[in-house]
């Protein structure tokens, strides 16, 4: 029987290959998943290593209820100076003493816009040694900076701003734009860096006058003999840190722990792929089956023989099973080598799109190989189960049947019996969740949308019928002779078009459902915007560090702005409650916001007054008049009165009050947000002199409504497309599957397509017919998964209105006529060849096939 499986292997190459490349397709996915996390997380972990060389302990400032602490002037102040530095090089076994100022820094482009992700653009103080280079940032041109002019840059910031030595680089930390001379750039492995941030350098002094005060640092750093005991040196340097305001942490502890932070951060990528992977392969099972099942179908003869002289049942089902496990391990051999492929083109994308990902060699760990190879030779066999069960079940008697003598069709009542109950379960659990308002309970719609799909394919078959001839109905006015066959061939073996359209709707379904999801999501953003804002221009920092009150105050001054007022955010709480509460210009902000008061009127400038949003006044059962006891989050108490309640704003919060409310518990008053109103509506031009009166800061946002709504609807479609590109695999699979199904077809009806051509039937026809074929079974996967799609976006689209009150389910007709056109183009590819080698049958030969 083992021989019988290799001869079946070797004897149908053909028929096979497209299952392999099925198979192969989705083993590389899983396999390139795999190799790109190893990889990527040792590159990591090797560069966050590289920065930990030379590190024993390492000592930071712990302020209390760990906030940093900041001065009066907004800078950061901490316990670590000079004095201590001293005392920790003097314990015995410290050999050095390295004291880092760090902070953010954002350069600006050519057109000025800003360098590097806002919340990874890096700066350092760089220390020299005798020979004045610094070794963690090895000097590529140039010198180090040693004057408060002068500023070095990272290679990739350099090159990304287009600076060279001797240029002025314009940058900013938390305001204005500031000006230095470039002198130096480096290159380094810091891994905040190179995923997308950018570094720059100052001299010690210029660093701390920028972010802390003369003589302070934000760690220092301690080296040791070689071989020195870490934790005894964590131990003694604790010993005489400040008690509760500063920690010291071992340099072994802090590589287990980045070790364990690079590990979750690449887990959450990897299982995200590896979720793709799973639907990949999930249709791919589709095509396995199909296959074996025609391929069985096709051997009913032999295998009757093979039990006619003594073969058993067992038998029969390993020798199917035996010729699966050997084509799944031959596929997946193939799908591992081109996974490694797949890992380096992934990395080198998602770095070309401004990852950043660090550079080191591709990692194959025996892990990725063997869960590879394992899942392709497991899914294989999986999927050839049933069909090796149908094969045992061939009687030895078939064997005097002749060859010509279609199998009878089975019956589909018990099928369609538990397709109906699983449906009707899926179904019901949807309508549940459309009575659930929170996104915690989005398990239950994922179980819900899986046990409605998988209910749907197992009725696909019954749906077939009713579907398949509407569109036949279509195919013969328009083709005649070609569409009423390509229909009847369509409907002949309605277990063989459900599973090969199945393949085409699970991928459909997943796209449609996430496009209906996040168009409808995206509409509802922008409704909110627009409802709250009446304001042409909002200004803001990519950094959100906040904008000077005093420059602040020039852009109302600016002409061309009729008003302005300014956000500044906080909270308030108590026992009963917790909120928002937003600090303004009350004389300006209904001229930037929609503000309707349903009751009551706004408080005085200057006064202890608040006015509550509806919603948050009907959940505490709020009056104009009442008291609030109120603790702000600096832990001050005061009573604030509730002087009117407005209709609820997205703009506004929860509350608002004038910013002398606010003020007194912020540590520096900075404005989160600038909301403008232009003379006339008439917004261009005033960018620029915004710009300006802020000082130039490459931190600026400077955004009318148009931006806003692309900024929101930049995020969704990103996310959309990426889950297009994933989803794509499952596509070409289901593509696959159709072709393989259709040349087998064509392969089991070559008498048929012989007597066809006998009685006058062209080529161009016979081209036609397997065309329209194809063409059906690809538009009815098209027309179940999106018709799913909908309705398990329609059922679930309640948990998000209750976060986006605008929310309505919104059909984006464009993309999902684009889908159906897709579908109609899988058809038409995935029929070439098959068709083709239909058309080119000889007519005798076919008609003496047996």
């Amino acid at each position: 029987m083992l021989r019988t499986a290799l001869r079946n292997l070797l004897a149908h190459k053909a028929r096979l290959m497209m299952t392999a490349l099925a198979v192969l397709l989705g083993v590389a996915f899983v396999a390139g998943t795999l190799i790109f996390s190893d990889t990527v997380g040792e590159a990591i972990k090797k560069a966050s290593a590289r920065n930990l060389d030379g590190v024993a302990v390492s000592v930071q400032d712990l302020p209390a209820d760990n906030a940093p602490a900041t001065g009066k002037d907004g800078k950061r102040t901490t316990l670590l100076d000079d004095k201590l530095a001293d005392r920790i090089g003097a314990l015995p076994g410290v050999t050095s003493v390295r004291r880092n100022v760090t902070g953010p820094a954002t350069v600006a482009g050519p057109d000025g816009a800003p360098i590097g992700d806002g919340w990874q653009n890096l700066a350092v103080n760089f220390q020299p040694d005798k020979d004045g280079h610094d070794p963690r940032y090895p000097l590529k041109q140039g010198r180090g900076p040693a004057a408060a002019n002068e500023i070095a840059l990272d290679e990739a910031t350099a090159k990304a701003s287009g600076h060279k030595l001797g240029d002025s680089v314009r940058f900013a930390t938390d305001g204005p734009a500031l000006t230095k001379k470039l002198v130096g750039i480096v290159t380094t492995d810091d891994p905040q860096v190179t995923a997308g941030g950018s570094l720059a350098l100052f001299d010690t002094a210029t660093a701390q006058k920028l972010y802390l005060h003369p003589g302070q640092f934000d760690e220092l750093v301690v080296g040791a003999e070689p071989g020195a005991d870490q934790q005894a040196l964590t131990a003694k340097v604790r010993e005489i840190l400040p008690k509760d305001r500063a920690q010291a942490t071992s340099g072994a502890t802090l590589a287990a722990e980045q070790s364990t932070r690079i590990a979750e951060r690449n887990n959450a990528l990897t299982q995200t792929l590896l979720a793709f992977a799973g639907i990949a392969l999930f249709v791919g099972v589709f095509i396995i089956a199909n296959t074996f099942t025609m391929l069985i179908s096709q051997r009913s003869r032999e295998i009757a023989l093979l039990r006619a002289v003594g073969a058993s049942r067992r038998q029969v089902v390993r020798s199917v099973l035996v010729e699966a496990a050997l084509l799944g391990l031959i596929s997946s051999a193939i799908g591992l080598a081109l996974g490694l492929g797949l890992a380096v083109g992934l990395r080198a994308g998602l770095n070309a799109n401004g990852a950043g990902f660090p550079n080191g060699p591709v990692v194959i760990s025996p892990t990725a190989v063997l869960s590879a190879l394992g899942v392709g030779v497991v899914v294989t066999v999986l999927a050839a189960w049933l069909p090796s069960r149908k094969a045992a079940k061939i009687a030895p008697v078939e064997a005097l049947n002749t060859v010509e003598a279609p199998p009878a069709p089975r019956s589909l009542v018990i099928r369609n019996s538990l397709g109906a109950v699983i449906t009707g379960l899926g179904v019901a659990i949807m309508f549940y969740v459309r009575t659930l308002t929170s996104v915690d309970d989005l398990t239950v719609a994922m179980a819900g949308s899986m046990v409605t799909l998988t209910g749907v394919i197992i009725l696909a078959p019954l749906l077939s019928r009713p579907l398949v001839s509407l569109a036949g109905v279509v195919t013969t006015r328009l083709f005649g002779v070609s569409g009423k066959l390509a229909k009847e061939n369509a409907l002949r073996n309605p277990r063989r078009t459900a599973a090969t359209a199945s393949a085409l709707m699970i991928g459909l379904t997943l796209m449609t459902g996430m496009t209906v999801v996040g168009i409808s999501s995206q509409q509802a953003v922008d409704e909110m915007a627009a409802k709250g804002l009446t304001a042409d221009l909002k200004i803001s920092t990519s950094t959100y560090t906040g904008l000077d009150t005093a420059l602040s105050q020039k852009v109302a001054d600016l002409p061309g702005v009729e008003a302005m007022a300014p956000l500044r955010r906080t909270g308030i709480r108590s026992t009963q409650y917790s909120m928002s509460l937003i600090g303004t210009d009350l004389t300006t902000i209904g001229k930037v916001a929609q503000l309707d008061l349903v009751s009551g009127s706004l408080p005085h400038t200057g006064s202890d007054g608040i006015a509550v949003s509806q919603d948050m006044a009907k959940k505490k059962g709020w009056h104009p008049g009442d008291t609030l006891d109120a603790t702000f989050p600096d832990d001050k108490k005061t009573k604030l009165r509730i002087t009117g309640i407005y209709a609820d704003n997205e703009v506004l919060g929860d509350s608002i009050g004038a910013t002398s409310v606010v003020d007194p518990h912020l540590d520096r008053p900075l404005n989160d947000e600038l909301l403008v109103k232009a003379q006339d509506g008439r917004t261009d031009g005033l960018s620029t002199p915004i710009r300006h009166a802020l000082g130039d800061s490459p931190l600026l946002k400077v955004q009318d409504r148009a931006d806003l709504r692309k900024e929101s609807a930049g995020n969704v479609n990103t996310v959309l497309y990426v889950s297009y590109g994933l989803l794509g695999m499952s596509v070409v699979i289901a593509v696959v599957g159709v072709v393989n199904t259709l040349a087998m077809s064509v392969f089991e009806r070559t008498r048929e397509i012989g007597m066809l051509r006998a009685i006058g039937l062209a080529r161009s026809g016979v081209k036609q017919m397997v065309r329209l074929e194809s063409v059906v079974i690809a538009l009815f996967g098209a027309g179940l998964g999106i018709g799913l799609g909908i309705f398990l976006s329609w059922a679930a689209g309640t948990m998000l209105g209750h976060g986006l009150p605008t929310y309505q389910l919104l059909l984006p007709w464009g993309r999902l006529g684009l889908f159906l056109l897709i579908a109609l183009v899988v058809g038409v590819l995935a029929a070439l060849w098959p068709a083709r080698r239909a058309a080119r049958l000889n007519m005798l030969e076919a008609i003496g096939a047996q």
